[in-house]
């Protein structure tokens, strides 16, 4: 006589397999799901337009006359379009002092974007893939010096400029920014190229390359993203920058910001002057940004996933 057995086997799944349902759905989610994407997009456009609402007052700003823009507000240019000319820019053509500054800040901005990105590309890779004794105390000497203020540095530098003869200069205002520039561009571009497969850099040396044809040929094209985030955030800070301009250019060296300043004493009789003046301060970075924005969001996207 034989018994069968009607007890039932518990089936075993591995841990984490089992099926718990969809994860439950924060408020937010739900509240946009209810209302819908246009109404979203519509919050988004409105955000979006009282951000840009200073810039278009400045624009507006720029192209009244001054007696205009002492009398009322810029807005009143809806009812009054005829108040609209040009001639804010042809006298600012006319002032020496803004078309020096605006000079000036591009000989300061450009040689220390340039110079930032050369040297601190460089030695990136070499704190990346090149094996020498104290790299890695180096490199975080080099992170250590991101957190030094700039306060803490004017004065030990500007006695240092005054001895080498530079002080007041577009030199000693240029190297100040590239002393400063480099920590964080030495930083940014070796994390960067430290992602860079090694097989690909072996396979170089192996078709008997050269570190600076792997370099420019192999790293350079691989990190231009990271490369090109640099120069937008390098640009943008020299370019904004008073602190510097103001302790350490002079008379001939003043870059826009520090004319700008200067101009704010006198804002109610020469804001036909400083309007047009901050516009083409302003409209300068946005181009560089605008220019090199497919490759920074490349830079950020890349970053997120190594």
């Amino acid at each position: 006589m034989s018994f069968v057995s009607t007890a039932r086997v518990p089936t075993i799944e591995p841990a984490g397999t089992a099926v718990t349902g969809p994860p439950r759905r924060g408020l937010v989610s739900r509240i946009v799901t209810r209302l819908g994407s246009g109404l979203m997009y519509t919050i988004v456009v409105l955000v979006a337009l009282i951000w840009l609402l200073p810039t278009t007052g400045l624009l507006v700003a720029s192209l009244r006359p001054a007696s205009a823009s002492a009398a009322t507000g810029w807005w009143h240019v809806f009812t009054e379009p005829s108040e609209l000319t040009l001639a804010n820019y042809a006298n600012l053509l006319d002032n020496r002092d803004m078309v020096g500054g605006l000079w000036n800040s591009v000989l300061i901005a450009v040689p220390s974007t340039i110079l930032v990105v050369t040297i601190g590309a460089l030695a990136a890779y070499a704190l990346a893939w090149q094996d020498f004794r104290g790299r890695d105390a180096l490199f975080a000497l080099v992170v250590a010096l991101i957190v030094v203020p700039i306060q803490m540095a004017i004065i030990p530098d500007a006695k240092l400029f005054g001895a080498l003869g530079i002080f007041g200069t577009l030199a000693g205002v240029i190297v100040f920014h590239v002393a400063f520039g480099l920590p964080f561009a030495i930083f940014l571009l070796r994390n960067f190229f430290i992602g860079i497969p090694r097989d690909l850099l072996d396979a170089a040396r192996m078709d008997s390359g050269t570190e600076f044809m792997i370099f420019t040929r192999v790293v350079l094209p691989i990190g231009w993203p990271a490369i090109a985030s640099l120069t937008i955030f390098q640009f943008l800070f020299v370019w904004n920058d008073l602190l510097v301009a103001k302790v350490f250019a002079g008379a001939s060296s003043k870059p826009i910001t520090y004319v700008l300043q200067e101009q704010m004493g006198t804002f109610s009789s020469n804001v036909d002057v400083i309007a047009p003046g901050a516009f083409l301060s302003m409209l300068l970075p946005l181009i560089v940004f605008f220019a090199f924005q497919r490759y920074f969001v490349q830079g950020v996207l890349a970053g997120s996933v190594k």
